[in-house]
């Protein structure tokens, strides 16, 4: 059976599990499997009009799916699928004081040019 590595933010989905065995001749038959097995995950994989979100990026071996047939991509005995959601933006959040209130102030960090110990986080 092919396996699918789960990223850190999506085991809690998959009951904790780093790795979950999936069924299927191609890619979309071992997300649905996936999806079958936890049906949690799929909102964080698909979009209303049940396709792949843009910003999931599955590899088969260092092939992107993307690059080869997307989801109709071939799968065997023994492959490793991993599963890497993108990492983009973000804003900076402070708090500052205007008028006696304490106004949200959201700025947008380009993090090409953000200083090394610059953090960014949710939002």
């Amino acid at each position: 059976m092919p396996v699918l590595r789960i990223p850190t933010p999506l085991r809690a989905y998959t009951s904790g599990k780093s790795e979950v065995s999936v069924s299927g001749s191609n890619v979309g038959e071992a997300l649905a499997d996936l999806t079958a097995q936890f049906p949690m995950i799929r909102p964080h994989l698909f979009n209303e009009a049940n396709e792949l979100r843009p910003f999931v990026n599955l590899f088969i071996g260092e092939n992107n799916i993307k690059d080869l047939q997307g989801v109709n991509t071939p799968i065997r005995d023994g492959d490793k699928l991993v599963l890497i959601p993108s990492i983009a933006g973000g804003c900076h959040c402070e708090k500052r004081q205007s008028s006696n209130k304490v106004v949200s102030q959201f700025e947008k960090i380009d993090l090409r040019r953000a200083p090394a110990t610059t953090f960014v986080t949710g939002g």
